[in-house]
Order: C-alpha cells, then structure tokens, then sequence
C-alpha cells in the first residue's frame, strides 16, 4: 500500500479539475489507461468526488461457497470493507465489468457515506440505486442491478492491486470523479498533477471566453501563436492570478 497521504491542498485543488484535464496531464506522462471505463455517477452531485482508492475485489462466485448464509459471517469481506474503508478515501470494487449481478446496495453504500467516505466507484452494478442516488456522497457503477451479490460474484480480496473499468488501481492512488466519469491517479503523481491542472483550468477558462467571443481556434488552442500567449498572460494579470 502507497505512504502517499492526500493532503487538504492537493484535496481542495483536483476537487476544482475536470477529468478531461486529469486525462491530458497523465497522457503527457505516457499514462494513456488510468480512466475507469464504462462508468458513470448514480446522480451528478455537481462537485467533484477526490479520495484515496481502498479497494475490494470480486471473483466469479461459485454456488457452493455463496449460499445466502454467508453474511452471518462477521469476517465477510464485503462487509468488513464497508467498515474498514478509512474516512475520506474511496472504495472501489472490481466486480469484472459484470453488471448482471449489484456489487452492493444503498443499506450498504449509506453506512460508507456515515462514516465519513468520500465516494464508492464499481464496474459492475448497484442495486436500490434510486436509494444511493439520494446520498450526498458520490457513487459510480454501470447500471441499475436488482440480483444480490452473490448471484455472481464473491467478495474475496481487501486492498489489494484490482481492475476496475479496465484501469489498474493501487490502494492509495488517488480517484477524480466528475460528470464525465473517474480517473486514477498514480499517488507520486497526485500533488504533481494537481498543480499543473490547475493551471490547465485556469487556460481553458481563458479559451473559452475567447472562443464565445469569436476567436477562431488556431493558434489560440493549444496557444501557438504569439498573440494568445500575450493575450493570456494579461487576462491572468486583469484576474490577479
């Protein structure tokens, strides 16, 4: 597991940056697989989700070992997850991309948000999902999925190494989650990125107000011509930046 700690600042800044600009940061660092396929939020809470990964992963269940009973064990791992999943961070499940069967519901996901969890992202499915859609803490799954569990899946292994949405995700790397979807970022690479998105959000503001404006693209993005990195650096003084 990472000794990276995800500071308040490095917090406060990538809840401010899109996944898009997460997306282009880590590409120029030769990471092209670190957004969580086939993802999307339970309900958009306007805000960004921002947390270190605690993760769980699924194997394919086997009907002799998932029998209803075994939630009367108190060392189940789905649920110890639930309990363990430290404050602040994220939890996220590798449930294989197969929706068919929840990976968990909102009784669950709800004592995740009581416990002071910044988020939960899976790559399968949630079940009572209009339930989770109502928590102010946010969610990411494929679909809505009625069948319990264990219907399909076996929760066998806490923070460890998982696929979620084809992406890798170490325990300790750091989840963006926006509108768009989630993206992993490597936890050395969490204040790095941080920083230079900011300013990544900054430029794009600027862009936009010149492209609603009228300004033709060329030149001005990515800012080859002389003229738009003049005109950038005053707006940045004009905004006191």
């Amino acid at each position: 597991m990472s000794t990276y700690i995800l500071s308040d600042e490095t917090r406060a800044k990538l809840s401010k940056i899109s996944t898009a600009s997460v997306a282009s940061a880590l590409y120029k660092r030769g990471l092209r697989n670190q957004f969580i396929q086939g993802v999307s939020p339970v309900r958009w809470k306007g805000r960004n989700m921002v947390g270190q990964a605690f993760t769980l992963r699924y194997i394919p269940a086997r009907e002799d070992r998932n029998p209803m009973e075994v939630f009367r064990n108190p060392d189940h791992p789905q649920r110890v997850a639930m309990e363990t999943c430290p404050p602040g961070h994220v939890l996220v499940m590798d449930s294989r991309k197969d929706p068919r069967a929840a990976s968990a519901g909102s009784i669950l996901i709800t004592r995740l948000a009581k416990r002071g969890c910044a988020g939960v992202v899976t790559d399968g499915g949630f079940r009572d999902a209009e339930g989770i859609a109502q928590l102010d803490m946010p969610a990411y799954h494929q679909r809505p999925s009625a069948p319990t569990n264990l219907t399909l899946h076996e929760a066998l292994d806490i923070n460890v190494p998982i696929a979620c949405g084809d992406a890798a995700v170490f325990p300790g790397d750091v989840l963006v989650g926006d509108g768009d979807g989630v993206m992993v970022i490597p936890a050395h690479l969490a204040d790095e990125i941080a920083n230079e998105c900011t300013g990544m959000e900054q430029f794009e503001v600027f862009v936009l107000e010149q492209v609603e404006a009228g300004a033709p693209i060329i030149g001005l993005y990515p800012p080859t011509s002389e003229k738009a990195q003049a005109d950038y650096a005053r707006w940045r003084q004009e905004k006191g930046l």
